[in-house]
């Protein structure tokens, strides 16, 4: 069932330069890039393209839906690309036609099956691979070219940036088959706030990509030719950055989302930024700005 990845570095000792071959069905970038394989993963191709490592998911002909082997190496793939020192920005993408359609549906059949204990364990690696996701130290980035259903929406929610392509589409359609979208809901809420998931986690209807920047779920839609420049776009601004410092904002947001302003989160503040000046990042910085020349960031 599941589609196979080619021979990678590990493979065959050769570089992998799959980044421009023919899609299954649906937009690939073009060959403009030489890119390697991290590891070799059932589910997934890891490709890296000098600081940047786009996970992609390539279970194309399932429309990369979710089953307990994708989301174990998803889980893996984040964990060890987040301890990679040479990688600053991680692209969560989907080869073929879809994003993620969410459930694999024989995946789905089993759980119904199976007692609670076993659909417990199942539901905690969801839950856990997206956390694993959504707490990465670096930016991350959701490449969403086509439909993301259920989890798949919960992938984009959970990434720190979405940039969707004209043609995607969105849904929680977990009411239609009886359940909840309980894993995915910390991640979309936190995108769209709960006056829209009252309506989309009950009526499960198709978001379009427009609909879905309207309402938070994505930063960006932009025509399907343009999907790939835009991301480009928006990683070249994130290399510009402080790689300490970006990670530092991310837990800075976690820190300070929906918490009253008192002593305690003032103090918090004015710990964070006092710790973050003395370090050689920030030195580092300044002085790049004051001598009018581009940084040179601490491992680069």
């Amino acid at each position: 069932m599941e589609s196979q990845s080619e021979p990678t570095a590990g493979q065959s000792g050769q570089p992998d330069r799959r980044i421009g071959r023919p899609a299954h069905g649906g937009p690939d970038p073009p060959a403009t890039t030489i890119t390697r394989s991290e590891t070799c993963f059932p589910t997934l191709e890891i490709e890296r393209n000098g600081p940047v490592a786009t996970i992609w998911m390539n279970r194309p002909d399932l429309h990369n839906a979710f089953d307990e082997t994708l989301i174990a190496e998803l889980t893996a793939a984040c964990v060890a690309l987040d301890d990679n020192p040479e990688v600053r920005v991680v692209i969560l993408a989907g080869r073929g036609k879809s994003f993620s359609a969410g459930a694999d549906l024989n995946w789905m059949k089993r759980a119904a099956n199976n007692g609670v204990d076993d659909n417990l364990n199942d539901a905690r690696a969801l839950a856990g691979m997206l956390r694993v996701l959504a707490e990465m130290k670096k930016p991350t980035i959701a490449r969403v070219q086509g439909a993301a259903l259920g989890g798949g929406m919960g992938l984009a929610s959970a990434c720190d940036i979405a940039i969707a392509s004209s043609k995607a589409v969105f849904a929680t359609s977990e009411v239609k088959f009886g359940i909840i979208p309980s894993a995915i809901s910390p991640y979309v809420l936190r995108a769209i706030g709960a006056r829209q998931a009252y309506r989309y986690f009950q009526s499960a209807e198709r978001i379009s990509a427009e609909r879905a920047r309207e309402i938070g779920l994505v930063h960006e839609a932009v025509e399907p030719e343009e999907l790939d420049a835009k991301v480009q776009e928006i990683v070249s601004a994130l290399l510009q950055g402080g790689p300490l410092a970006q990670s530092a904002a991310k837990d800075l947001i976690r820190a300070v989302n929906n918490q009253p302003i008192n002593d305690n989160l003032v103090e918090d503040t004015a710990h964070r930024i006092a710790h973050l000046r003395a370090t050689p990042e920030a030195r580092e910085g300044i002085s790049a700005f004051l001598d009018k020349r581009l940084p040179t960031w601490i491992g680069e």
